[in-house]
């Protein structure tokens, strides 16, 4: 079963349980995906899905980050709860250290150089395909290509 069946199978399942806070992230998920679809003029890649899914994990965090600032916990519960849900249709997050071990291999086979801190990130992030926060990431390979400077 595919990414967009497991939504809509998801979704009538919440209807059915009146769940209002899971309806309304699957189907905020399916207009996202549907609307991305249109973009790209064909059907998505399992890839181009989970950019999306991860899109809106991050417009989540990044909202509870700017509404624990303004101290409005009721939003920050709200953003939390809906996280939680898009975060079950994420693949699970590498490890620290496996995230580390990718990144000095990739920093030996590319060449310690600033410059090359793009395609250091471009080879993790194929070979972790989505399962690694992309600020997370930027940090440590710009930790590692000082370290060999």
């Amino acid at each position: 079963m595919n990414l967009e069946q497991t939504l809509e199978a998801d979704l009538l399942e919440a209807m059915k349980a009146r769940d209002e806070i899971r309806v309304q992230v699957l189907r905020l998920v399916k207009s996202a995906l549907k609307n991305q679809s249109i973009e790209v003029k064909g059907e998505l890649t399992p890839q181009q899905m989970l950019a999306v899914l991860q899109k809106e994990a991050k417009k989540r965090q990044d909202s509870i980050t700017q509404y624990q600032a303004a101290g409005r916990d009721d939003l920050v519960r709200q953003e939390q709860a809906e996280l939680e849900i898009l975060d079950t249709y994420l693949p699970e997050q590498a490890s620290d250290e496996e995230i580390r071990a990718a990144v000095q291999a990739a920093v030996k086979e590319v060449g310690a150089s600033p410059a090359a801190m793009g395609q250091v990130i471009a080879r993790v992030r194929e070979q972790f395909s989505g399962a690694v926060d992309g600020a997370a990431l930027a940090a440590m390979v710009r930790e590692e290509l000082q370290k060999s400077s």
